[in-house]
């Protein structure tokens, strides 16, 4: 898809992608204009794309190399590229295969985790993105270090995941509690299979389990295996087997 050309700058990041934490923010004023500004990128984001696809068929008759070379074509292709970078989650589509841990998008990631798990029906009508979701899911849980604050806020996405009822790829933060483990996580989580909340209470149980039963592994079947020894009420819990994304 091609990389922004300054997709290492902190600096860089922070001019396109700063006005984002707006959307986590508890004044709902500031909420809504970061909510505004996503709705008018997502736009010209959508122009972009629409133009550079335009170009690309075009320059479909030039043959099959010559196509992607078309000057014109470039030129949009890369106005798409810069137009997307602004925007989410498009603009979180250039992870590092590795290195995540020190990747300069890195809070922008955590940020878009945060807003699903604060405001999830704004993040779902504006930016909903599952496999966004579980590609960054997946590479923090393969990062071999994180920063101390980056897994502070690790563990408030894992005890979020748990005490809310079952989202679409949640089954990751499961594999990322086990990367993070600590003391004060599964105090955390201890706190939340204790609570009462029914989702909270399997949950939070189902992943202490996995804390400390390494060899089973972080899946559908585990989960529905592991439910089957508890005494599980009518309230829907059974259906994150079912429903995971």
């Amino acid at each position: 898809m091609g990389a922004h050309p300054n997709a290492g700058d902190t600096r860089a990041w922070r001019e396109r992608l700063g006005w984002t934490f707006g959307l986590v923010s508890e004044d709902p004023l500031e909420r809504a204009a970061a909510l505004a500004q996503l709705v008018e990128v997502q736009r010209l984001t959508r122009e972009a794309l629409r133009k550079s696809n335009e170009l690309w068929r075009l320059a479909s008759s030039l043959g099959p190399e010559e196509h992607y070379k078309e000057p014109a074509f470039l030129q949009a292709r890369q106005r798409y590229i810069e137009a997307r970078s602004h925007s989410l989650p498009d603009g979180l589509w250039e992870w590092p295969w590795g290195g995540i841990a020190a990747w300069p998008g890195l809070p922008y990631a955590l940020l878009y985790l945060e807003w699903e798990a604060k405001y999830p029906e704004d993040w779902t009508r504006y930016a909903k993105s599952w496999g966004t979701k579980k590609g960054l899911l997946r590479h923090l849980d393969k990062a071999n270090h994180h920063h101390p604050s980056t897994e502070t806020k690790l563990a408030d996405l894992v005890v979020s995941a748990v005490e809310r009822p079952y989202r679409c790829e949640d089954r990751w933060y499961a594999r990322l509690a086990r990367a993070i483990d600590n003391d004060d996580l599964r105090a955390r989580l201890g706190h939340a299979a204790q609570s009462d909340n029914p989702w909270a209470r399997y949950q939070a149980s189902f992943v202490l389990w996995l804390l400390t039963t390494p060899d089973a592994p972080v899946s559908r079947h585990t989960w529905s295996m592991w439910l089957a020894t508890r005494d599980t009420p009518k309230l829907g819990v059974r259906s994150a087997e079912s429903t995971s994304g």
